[in-house]
């Protein structure tokens, strides 16, 4: 059964890795702005970064992002981000390892609820995510882009 840990700053280079061949999102460029982010990231208190390992290969991953929250007596939010998983790993638990761990950290954080968000169309991605205990259609989820640059 796989487990998750956290991410350490050797890691980088296998995360960016996993980020080209999932296809989630293009990773930061060049690789000096990449570790410069990398090196926040892991400053950080509120953010933690989880990965699933097989072989000596980071094949998971996903952000947990927490933040402090005046209502909801108190108790932070969480919002989970950046979940990838190899596509020749894809249905092995090694997903399901670092989104389980990333809310047990959350709950030990005393957050009230985690959020998050998909844009892919897939329903297995959905029954994943519903798999880990996210319940869709309790949150209308909106979106605002940046907006373009004048030339």
């Amino acid at each position: 059964m796989p487990t998750a840990r956290l991410a350490r700053e050797a890691d980088l280079p296998a995360l960016l890795e996993l980020f080209r061949v999932s296809e989630v999102s293009a990773a930061a460029d060049p690789l000096e702005r990449a570790a410069d982010i990398w090196r926040q990231i892991l400053s950080r208190d509120d953010l933690a970064v989880l990965v699933s390992e097989e072989a000596d290969r980071i094949v998971a991953t996903c952000m947990l992002i927490t933040a402090p929250n005046l209502l909801r007596a108190g108790q932070r939010h969480g919002f989970l981000e950046n979940v990838a998983t190899h596509p020749e790993y894809q249905g092995r638990g090694h997903g399901r390892a670092v989104v389980v761990a990333a809310l047990q950290a959350a709950w030990t954080m005393d957050c009230h609820h985690v959020l998050m968000q998909s844009g892919r169309k897939d329903p297995r991605v959905h029954r994943f995510y519903e798999g880990c205990g996210f319940v869709p259609g309790l949150r209308v989820g909106y979106v605002a882009h940046r907006p373009a640059r004048p030339a």
